[in-house]
């Protein structure tokens, strides 16, 4: 028996996933013309061997070109604290002003780093899928680094939640 099903519409699947709670975080690289990042809570891990995780940028972003040529990235997950970081990440904040706010020092393979990040996950980007708006990408965990904080910021019905 073949079974057909219409894919639900864009503003429906919104409306759902908004109710999925989520880690904020600021994904960040280093381009050729300085570093760049953005928020983004659709992060998950993988697999721990080798350890690797993924994360997802929308094609559109302002600072898709510079992930597009990037091998490095690094995921900084967000405490309580950082949710004006979050704020100037997310929005049209220019990218050289976004990076004013916050501790910032280079890992190991010269990606920004959030100095006081909940957890910082320093990556070399093994693999990537592009799937309709957004780019998929792997990263081989090559660095981590966490802090004795133990609250994490989450994104859950269109705010901020900290818990």
């Amino acid at each position: 028996m073949d079974h057909r099903f219409d894919i639900v519409d864009s503003k429906a699947f919104r409306s759902g996933m908004s109710r999925l709670g989520a880690a904020v975080n600021i994904i960040t690289t280093q381009g050729v013309d300085g570093p760049h990042g953005f928020t983004a809570s659709a992060v998950c891990s993988v697999s721990d061997s080798p350890a690797t995780l993924l994360a997802c940028i929308n094609r559109s972003a302002s600072c898709f070109p510079a992930f597009e040529a990037a091998r490095y990235f690094c995921v900084n997950t967000l405490a309580p604290h950082h949710e004006p970081i979050a704020d100037l990440f997310g929005g049209k904040t220019p990218m050289a002003e976004r990076f004013l706010a916050g501790g910032w020092e280079a890992g190991k393979s010269g990606v920004p780093v959030l100095d006081d990040a909940l957890v910082s996950f320093e990556c070399c980007l093994s693999h990537f899928i592009d799937q309709e708006t957004h780019r998929v990408l792997f990263g081989s965990i090559i660095g981590i680094r966490a802090t004795t904080e133990n609250s994490a910021l989450l994104y859950q019905d269109r705010r901020y939640v900290r818990i």
